[in-house]
């Protein structure tokens, strides 16, 4: 420790003691069981079965895509590993959704002026094109609807390339994120939000309708016979998103491909023109090309499945996965624990968010191993459609807990004691976001102490977004994500054609599960449930 962080620690500490004051909080100091911590230690960290879910979940079924066969089939494996636990109500719940999508065959060739294999992959909910075909690539620069006149009548059977040559950078700075002693200590503040923030947005995370010139623009692309559209993917460098910290990533292009949505998923799917993101490297050299004033032929093959859903519930398209461990004495009570299932269609969703799946996967086969007797029911929420904005979890508070439009609130909703949640990829766990919720400050504190042994040191006071814990938060319930390593997860696997087993590193999820656990076991142990924030206003 440095003299540097010594009084920003002091100070936390005594804020933590003046928080337990102020809420007069009971049972700060109740004993933990620490027996039972113990033998979660010990079995999820000799006996961890993590990879082994991981790769079924990855390797064999994925991408799970919401509205699919393959998630479909994931998730029958998957209930029945939690049926051989010992589990008790495994289930489903259906919820409507609209088409699903599914990759068939892709190929894609330069072959004017020379033969070259472009590496691509089509967004989803692309449509296909009319088997495979062979068209000439143009450059059509269309930002706004005044620009259409230019290229009336131009495009007929083209391939169109609408962005710019983007630069693609040295790889400098941070490409692999481990939090250090810095990082920490930034987690650890209390930032000022911006005047006018908005937070606590259920919407946020997830994908929006497309607004009206991005309809116009594929108007105008059918009516003017585009066969296909290309895209080199967004630019090389970003903020970490939902992460409550402020560094840049450097993605690392080089063949990675951060693939996004080719099309609608409701009554109009398959209607726009077949969509292709290129490795940006590929993209680059063809505008280089055609900046030359030499012709650009490719070679392109798309075919891909639409699955309507029906309208019987038990055919609806999206689902969560429900389990439980039933409590005792207060088995009326719950504790949640969570991550999303479903996943984006480029990679086999081996960081997002099969890890995290495989860690709450862990937690249950781990308490149920050890023969833990919890007071409260813990119950694990395996969440579909988080990719088009969080569906699953806020369709699940919806019918369970409240309505975050009325703050119309149902029972249930006093009995939740807690929900904890990962989806930062496979990194390990380094602390727990507090969501401004400091009354419960004191309580985490004396928990992770016997965790900082595996890299559990730091509370962070902010509010974070961007996944399914938000849904919880947003009807008052106390919701958590917990801070994450992000190791790859920004520059390289979130959302892209490298998201596969491979990057995923064993210890690290070992370690997610055995401190989920501990978290979901001391909750349901308490004598008293979290304490909560003062509830949020109805939104109309």
């Amino acid at each position: 420790m440095t003299m540097k962080t010594r009084p920003m620690l002091l100070t936390f500490r005594l804020l933590l003691v003046a928080t337990c004051m102020a809420f007069g909080i009971p049972g700060i100091a109740q004993p933990l069981d620490h027996s039972t911590l113990a033998a979660i230690r010990d079995e999820g960290l000799r006996r961890s079965q993590a990879m082994d879910h991981i790769s079924w979940l990855s390797d064999v079924y994925g991408p799970r895509v919401t509205g699919t066969p393959a998630i479909e089939k994931a998730a029958v494996w998957t209930m029945a590993k939690l049926r051989g636990w010992g589990l008790s109500n495994v289930r489903t719940e259906r919820f409507a959704f609209g088409h699903g999508w599914s990759l068939v065959r892709f190929h894609a060739h330069m072959v004017e002026p020379e033969v070259m294999p472009v590496i691509g992959y089509p967004k989803s909910w692309s449509s296909s094109t009319a088997g495979t075909i062979t068209a000439e690539v143009v450059r059509a620069d269309l930002q706004t609807e005044s620009d259409f006149d230019s290229y009336r009548g131009a495009l007929q059977g083209k391939i169109v390339l609408p962005q710019l040559e983007r630069p693609v950078p040295l790889l400098t700075g941070d490409v692999v994120l481990r939090m250090n002693e810095h990082g920490l200590a930034e987690a650890g503040r209390t930032p000022v939000p911006p005047v006018g923030q908005v937070r606590n947005s259920p919407n946020q995370g997830g994908n929006q309708d497309s607004l009206s010139f991005p309809d116009q623009l594929q108007q105008f692309y059918l009516d003017e016979g585009v066969v296909a559209v290309l895209d080199r993917g967004s630019d090389a460098v970003l903020v970490a998103g939902g992460s409550g910290l402020t560094h840049q990533t450097q993605r690392t292009d080089g063949g990675t491909i951060f693939v996004g949505r080719g099309g609608p998923r409701g009554s109009a799917a398959g209607s726009q023109v077949p969509a292709v993101t290129l490795a940006v490297e590929h993209y680059n050299r063809m505008v280089r090309i055609l900046d030359k004033g030499l012709t650009v032929r490719m070679e392109l093959h798309v075919e891909t499945r639409f699955h309507p859903e029906e309208n019987a519930e038990d055919a609806l398209n999206a689902f969560n996965i429900i389990a439980e461990i039933p409590g005792s004495d207060l088995a009326d009570e719950v504790v949640m624990i969570g991550a999303h299932f479903d996943t984006t269609h480029a990679g086999t969703g081996a960081t997002d968010n099969a890890a995290g799946v495989a860690a709450m996967m862990e937690v249950m086969r781990i308490l149920q191993t050890i023969g833990a007797q919890p007071r409260r029911t813990i119950r694990l929420a395996l969440w579909g459609a988080e990719e088009q904005g969080l569906l699953g979890s806020r369709e699940y508070v919806r019918r369970h807990f409240g309505n975050r439009e009325t703050m119309q609130l149902k029972p249930a909703h006093a009995l939740l004691s807690a929900y904890f949640n990962i989806d930062n990829g496979s990194g390990r766990l380094r602390g727990i976001w507090l969501q401004e919720n400091f009354a419960v400050a004191p309580i985490f504190s004396d928990w992770i102490e016997s965790l900082k042994d595996l890299g559990v040191t730091t509370l962070g006071p902010r509010r974070v977004s961007g996944t399914d814990h938000v849904s919880f938060d947003a009807v008052g319930l106390p919701g958590f994500q917990f801070i994450q390593d992000r190791l790859e997860y920004n520059s390289r696997t979130h959302h892209s054609n490298m998201d596969v087993v491979d990057r995923v590193q064993r210890e690290d999820v070992v370690q997610m599960a055995v401190v989920v656990a501990n978290f979901a076991y001391n909750t349901a142990m308490r004598d008293e449930a979290l304490p909560r924030k003062p509830l949020p206003e109805a939104q109309r």
